[in-house]
């Protein structure tokens, strides 16, 4: 009888314990958050309320720990002090673009603070070895400084390129800076931080892992990829800085944009803040931030910081603004793609309008829940007229948009929630009809390595499949 009575206040007290946390979930969860993000979250609480309940803690507030968030007040400040050298002819050039364009341009200062600058020349490039040799040689002809970030940065064939080149400016008297993500680059940066001891490199992980003093988040990364050299010469895009096989079996496709011109000085500025974040240095002064003697190119375009130390807005708003204002062509390119209801409809309602919608996705990610969780979308496009595009002869890793015949946007960020909220991203904005045609033809050769998702292909996938994608569609959101 003892026995029974004790296991009945268990099963009484746990059933408590149980809906206490599913009820504080429902007073708590949808708080600022997206519906979509809502329900994934309260799904999860209502089906495995303790396991949610410890996940929430440690992933489930999209904020820096208050140490940092007092930190980041100050990075606003800093990046206009950064970049307060840029003369007014060339920082007022959003005046002088066509209505569609300059209203993205204000769009874009107003989230990420940096104008629309003139005199800019921009070239793509997709391939990858050539990318890393180019990025080294660009480092070997350094006089000044040498700023690199990466997300991933791996001591292999393509970051002993990377590295080789910076030990060796150093050696030359040029300041080198590096930043790498403590968790993008985990397999290999103990490896690169003994490397570079005693060569006169200065490296900081961005974000370690911590518990204690100075808690971190391991799920908030700084996915940027930039490389400043003299504040001349600039490069940013999708690349990290690993071999192409950076997966067994896996060769990456990427693109990159090099930049010379004002809008490095936004590179710049970028670096500076995450710096800062990182040493709580400010190395913002007139040697890293020169103005070039001739501006020779003719390129309008500006950068674009996004992420959680920009919290009033996102880079999805920037691709949901521009999708609506699009009237001929939209051509999207992504790893991943979970989008959030915004976007999705914007390219629904944009091949609604008449606007041919174009999605180039691999073919196959390198995450089963990304995976099915994706495809998942893959219905409402299909029967909408989105043109779904699964490239077949490498991962598609590469990131861009292109708006009509004159936008376009070249960067780190992913068509997902972790890019969109998590991750700290950088995004080269360009108003240029000769750029566009640079991307026109890198996605010309996608569509030759590319095979279309037609509706009768995708009626066919089996139960199991679909049941998969459907279970994923649910915590979407989270991932």
């Amino acid at each position: 009888m003892t026995g029974q009575f004790e296991w009945s206040m268990w099963s009484i007290g746990l059933a408590v314990v149980t809906w206490s946390i599913v009820i504080g979930a429902l007073v708590v969860i949808p708080f600022r958050r997206s519906p979509a993000a809502a329900q994934g979250w309260l799904l999860l609480f209502f089906f495995q309320p303790f396991a949610a309940l410890a996940l929430y803690f440690l992933i489930g507030d999209a904020r820096h720990p208050k140490w940092r968030r007092e930190r980041i007040k100050h990075v606003p400040g800093l990046v206009k002090r950064a970049s307060q050298d840029i003369p007014g002819d060339v920082s007022d050039a959003a005046a002088s673009l066509p209505p569609k364009s300059r209203t993205a341009a204000r769009l874009v200062r107003s989230i990420g603070q940096l104008p629309c600058v003139a005199g800019n020349t921009i070239s793509l490039d997709a391939d990858y070895n050539r990318v890393v040799d180019r990025i080294a040689g660009d480092i070997e002809a350094a006089r000044s400084h040498v700023h690199v970030m990466f997300y991933i940065l791996q001591d292999d064939e393509a970051g002993n390129r990377l590295l080789s080149a910076m030990e060796r400016a150093a050696r030359r008297g040029v300041k080198c800076r590096l930043l790498i993500d403590a968790v993008g680059s985990a397999n290999h940066r103990g490896a690169i931080m003994r490397r570079l001891a005693g060569t006169g490199v200065e490296v900081h992980l961005i974000l370690p892992w911590r518990i204690w003093r100075r808690a971190t988040r391991a799920d908030l990364r700084n996915h940027r990829k930039i490389v400043v050299v003299d504040g001349l010469v600039g490069w940013v895009g999708s690349q990290n800085m690993h071999r192409m096989e950076y997966e067994p079996n896996t060769f990456y496709r990427e693109v990159m944009a090099r930049v010379t011109g004002p809008v490095v000085l936004e590179l710049q500025s970028v670096f500076v803040g995450d710096w800062y974040l990182e040493t709580d240095e400010d190395i913002s002064n007139q040697d890293i931030m020169p103005w070039p003697e001739a501006t020779e190119g003719k390129v309008r375009a500006q950068v674009l910081p996004s992420g959680p130390d920009h919290p009033d807005s996102g880079i999805d708003t920037l691709f949901t603004d521009l999708i609506h204002a699009a009237g001929d062509r939209v051509v999207l390119t992504t790893p991943y793609f979970i989008p959030n209801e915004p976007l999705s409809l914007a390219l629904r309602t944009a091949v609604a309008k008449g606007v041919k919608v174009t999605l180039f996705m691999t073919a196959t990610t390198n995450s089963f829940f990304i995976d099915h969780a994706q495809r998942s979308y893959y219905d409402e496009l299909l029967y909408s007229g989105v043109e779904v595009m699964l490239y077949r002869e490498r991962f598609l890793h590469a990131k861009h948009l292109s708006i009509d015949d004159d936008i376009a946007l070249i960067g780190s960020a992913n068509m997902d929630r972790r890019s969109f909220e998590l991750n700290s991203e950088v995004t080269l904005v360009v108003y240029d009809a000769g750029v566009v045609r640079q991307l026109r033809r890198i996605e010309d050769d996608y569509r030759a390595k590319s095979r279309r998702l037609t509706i009768e292909e995708w009626e066919k996938r089996g139960f199991f499949t679909q049941l998969a994608e459907n279970a994923m569609r649910l915590v979407s959101p989270l991932l």
